[in-house]
């Protein structure tokens, strides 16, 4: 049976790589290419053809679908994401910053809040047409917008007004928490014993996160500042809940307060992932119900559909997990060598790997 990976061929008997394969042989399954519920079909005819008719009986008897839990976790997490997405408009009222002060930002941000005001304005035509039961297609025509960006604002998904930023920080963001927390607020002292961890960034660097948390420190309840992003206020509602600063502590009240379906959604994801850890599979079932009825309803209809994977997944002692590693690292080895050297190069490379 020959076997095809994007568009590198691999024809050695005993090479391992092969079974992770993108694509198999089209004249195999092509009968079933359109035909998902008949699994149990096309897992006979690769058994009959990769080891005859006892590889077919036996490959039907041990089909059993499962999820992949690493998968799972990840796609409630963003879930959650959207969620938090969906509520900004909420958000920001609830937290009493509803508008944004120019003179009170930094240069950097009053280009992104700018541009915020410009994605307003298309962001209103777009939602007003979606009001009316236009189709997203025929929105796409009028406008001239992506199909892509025309679902973002009708799902809201698309209402941030800063972006937060990657800095070299983040990986000392702890040990940092620790030394502000014990009494520590002098920066250049800070700096100084970064350098000697390792840290390569600049004074200027630690600095701003020093004024940046000093001032969050001195913040009262009735003066917020601005809203923070979605992703910053997913992570204060969930993991960021364990140390946070006396600002991000008003800031998670006043969400909380104002915005209790987002709460109800981080109560159903964490359950869900809970679930998983304990491999409560009794639980599943009136997790499902609840969670149709939440701001996780689309992800709570993706699990309903693959329902007997994931219940699988929480059961069972299996996991594709192995599969998916050594399919992530052929593709990363295909990637290292992209622009470095030619496709006999690349091939050997890849064979070589098993």
């Amino acid at each position: 049976m020959h076997l095809q990976a994007r568009r590198f061929h691999c024809d050695v008997p005993t090479c391992r790589r092969r079974i992770f394969a993108e694509r198999f042989d089209p004249d195999v399954l092509k009968p079933w290419a359109r035909r998902t519920a008949r699994l149990d079909d096309v897992v006979h005819h690769l058994g009959l053809a990769l080891g005859g008719r006892p590889a077919a009986r036996l490959g039907r008897r041990l089909m059993v679908p499962i999820a992949d839990r690493w998968h799972l976790m990840e796609n409630a997490s963003h879930a959650f994401l959207d969620a938090v997405r969906k509520s900004m408009r909420q958000i920001r009222t609830a937290i009493g910053a509803a508008t944004v002060d120019p003179a009170l930002l930094t240069a950097a941000e009053r280009i992104q809040y700018e541009g915020y005001r410009r994605r307003e304005e298309t962001n209103g035509v777009i939602l007003a047409m979606a009001k009316e039961d236009v189709a997203i297609k025929e929105i796409v025509r009028r406008t001239g917008h992506s199909r892509k960006l025309v679902r973002k604002v009708v799902r809201g998904q698309r209402s941030d007004i800063f972006r937060i930023r990657e800095s070299s920080l983040d990986l000392h963001l702890p040990w940092l928490d620790a030394q502000w927390a014990a009494g520590q607020h002098n920066a250049a002292e800070l700096w100084r014993q970064l350098r000697r961890s390792g840290f390569r960034g600049s004074l200027r660097v630690v600095g701003e996160w020093a004024t940046r948390r000093r001032r969050s420190d001195q913040a009262q309840a009735g003066a917020l500042g601005r809203t923070p992003a979605a992703r910053t206020i997913a992570r204060l509602l969930t993991i960021g809940r364990d140390a946070p600063s006396k600002a991000e502590t008003v800031t998670v009240a006043a969400i909380e307060g104002g915005v209790p379906l987002l709460v109800e959604a981080r109560e159903i994801v964490a359950a869900f992932q809970s679930m998983i850890r304990k491999k409560s599979a009794e639980e599943f079932e009136p997790w499902l119900q609840r969670a149709k009825a939440s701001l996780v309803a689309s992800f709570a209809n993706g699990v309903a559909k693959d329902r007997n994977a994931v219940i699988a997944a929480i059961t069972l002692p299996w996991s594709n997990g192995q599969t998916e590693g050594q399919i992530t690292k052929l593709k990363l080895v295909k990637r290292q060598m992209y622009g470095r050297g030619k496709l006999d190069i690349l091939q050997a490379r890849v064979i070589g790997t098993g």
